[in-house]
């Protein structure tokens, strides 16, 4: 049986305006990225990391200093190096390209997904459906021009609960593995999994995650070899923490460009300078208080679990769940994941396109017209806050967390819209249901 969801996907058509309006997007940003390595002095950014982790692959060399302390060049798990070895075999300008396609990709898919997940009970319109892509367009703009992964997660993550939807929870894990293998921030969906009982995407993620991490690149790069690589990335990265910094980044850490909560936290609550990552400017300071590294640790803790017991209860009971709410439910997920990261940088707010499609389709076809006027206005309000990351404005405004700021606001109304049900919308289907009717009894 074909669901409401599988319909809604589509290819792209040369029928359609719009579409070609992406093609035309796609070939500017993939320009972007193969103009300076073919006519200039080499495209600059993340793409010639990607390519020497790929060289070291291929030639056996290793990924990571046999020194956690020391500096790490590629901070990711070995799994995406693996990867990147297949395309940077024939050389630089077959993996940008590579990594351009993969992005277009995933920016197509993202859109499809978000559409068709938002629980609206009708199909937008074009100029609706492309609208999150216009109002992130920034944000997809650091993901050619960086080289980084964050849209590619964001697909895969959207098709693993795409997946869940239409009753293939092992492959969903599957995607919500492979999303944490390639960077490890995705892996906080594991207690959302847990918390809706959803134990065959929960076991699928963890079993994945093992054969991703610890078998898949053994045969490539020696079972001894992976092992300690892993070992090495794990110290590095993950169980470093001090009040110098975090994950081999310690001048991004505490400065502007990282607006997780942690670093928010810490920078209003200690003297931390944040302009840490350029030493050329002026040492600057945000705290309203002074506490110790440890108490301010201990308040981003009271804050995360308040956060947390939160969306626990705004989360609708079993019998009142609905297509809808759950569209809200995962919306708010994906703005927590984005700013539960220790590290957020500009770019990670590409996660928010699917809770800025949820609120959108709610704007256009919730029946109550205060709903849709409030809606719009808190649209609004998110998207003149993302504004203020622009370089015409003041770096000072993104160290008080403005991209933190607007996802609280799409966060709050989502949060409304699932305390506000409207009776008027019609019945939904195709909800992500729990593996057992009993265990939600």
């Amino acid at each position: 049986m074909i669901t409401e969801t599988a319909r809604a996907l589509r290819y792209p058509s040369w029928r359609a305006p719009l579409d070609w309006l992406f093609f035309l997007c796609v070939i500017v940003l993939t320009a972007d990225v193969l103009v300076p390595e073919i006519f200039g002095n080499g495209k600059t950014k993340d793409y010639p990391l990607w390519y020497w982790a790929g060289q070291q692959v291929l030639h056996g060399l290793n990924l990571y200093p046999s020194d956690p302390r020391a500096q790490f060049e590629f901070i990711y798990p070995p799994l995406p190096a693996v990867l990147l070895a297949i395309p940077a075999w024939f050389g630089k300008i077959p993996l940008y390209v590579c990594l351009s396609v993969l992005n277009a990709v995933a920016w197509w898919m993202t859109a499809q997904f978000s559409n068709a997940m938002t629980g609206a009970g009708r199909a937008p319109g074009p100029w609706l459906f492309a609208l999150p892509s216009f109002v992130t367009i920034t944000f997809i703009f650091d993901m050619y021009d960086l080289g980084q992964p964050n849209l590619v997660l964001l697909a895969l993550m959207l098709y693993g609960f795409w997946l869940l939807r239409e009753a293939r929870p092992w492959m969903g894990g599957c995607m919500f593995a492979l999303a944490t293998a390639i960077k490890v921030f995705p892996v906080a969906v594991l207690p959302y999994l847990l918390w809706r009982r959803q134990w065959k995407a929960a076991a699928s993620t963890l079993v994945f995650l093992f054969l991703f991490l610890f078998v898949l690149p053994a045969p490539i790069r020696g079972f001894e070899h992976n092992l300690k690589e892993l070992k090495t990335w794990y110290q590095g990265m993950v169980s470093s923490s001090s009040e110098k910094g975090f994950g081999q980044r310690d001048e991004q850490n505490w400065s502007w460009v990282n607006q997780s909560i942690i670093a928010v936290t810490h920078r209003l609550t200690r003297p931390v300078n944040y302009n840490q990552d350029d030493p050329g400017k002026p040492v600057r300071t945000m705290n309203v208080v002074d506490v110790s590294f440890r108490t301010a640790n201990l308040i981003v803790v009271a804050i995360s679990l308040a956060i947390g017991f939160g969306y626990i209860a705004v989360m609708p009971k079993p019998g009142r769940r609905t297509e809808r709410s759950d569209a809200e439910e995962l919306g708010i997920l994906f703005c927590l994941m984005t700013v539960a990261s220790p590290l957020a940088r500009q770019y990670y707010f590409i996660w928010l396109f699917f809770p800025i499609t949820v609120l959108i389709h709610r704007a256009a076809y919730d029946p109550r017209a205060g709903a849709r006027a409030g809606t719009w206005a808190l649209l609004a309000l998110a998207g003149t806050l993302l504004l203020l990351a622009l370089p015409l404005f003041p770096t000072d405004l993104q160290a008080w967390g403005n991209n933190l700021a607007a996802t609280a606001v799409l966060a709050a109304g989502l949060v409304w819209h699932i305390l506000n049900p409207s009776d008027a919308l019609p019945p939904a289907s195709g909800k992500l249901q729990p593996e057992t009717d009993s265990a939600q009894n």
